[in-house]
């Protein structure tokens, strides 16, 4: 039987985006800005009890999202790159070993933004 997790976890905008996480300082040096740390942190500690390092690989991760309006939606895609990011910090496996797939995607004006990232093995 194949183990999986469901995280729901607060959508933050765009500063999660491919095109937002990641900076450069002064000399150049890529870092992870302030605001994706601290989600990337916050989905890292809701995934470590289930032990995914000790899961058969590849990793497939699944995210759904619900957002407030079109204008506020973004491309699950681009979503990838951080959340992928997040899952390797937290297991020490290369994200080479993990398969996205962009889910559904819901606008619903009464809820919060958030995701729900689905982690399985495969």
């Amino acid at each position: 039987m194949k183990r999986y997790v469901v995280v729901e976890i607060d959508y933050p905008g765009s500063c999660i985006s491919c095109n937002h996480y990641l900076g450069r300082d002064r000399e150049g040096n890529q870092f992870v800005r302030r605001e994706a740390r601290s989600w990337m942190d916050e989905l890292g500690w809701a995934i470590k009890s289930w032990h995914i390092e000790e899961w058969r690989l590849p990793l497939i991760v699944t995210c759904d999202g619900v957002f407030l309006d079109e204008s506020h939606r973004p491309d699950l895609s681009n979503l990838s790159k951080c959340t992928l990011d997040a899952i390797e910090d937290i297991t020490g496996k290369n994200d080479k070993d993990f398969l996205w797939h962009d889910g559904t995607v819901t606008v619903d004006k009464k809820q919060k933004p958030h995701l729900l990232i689905k982690i399985e093995e495969s």
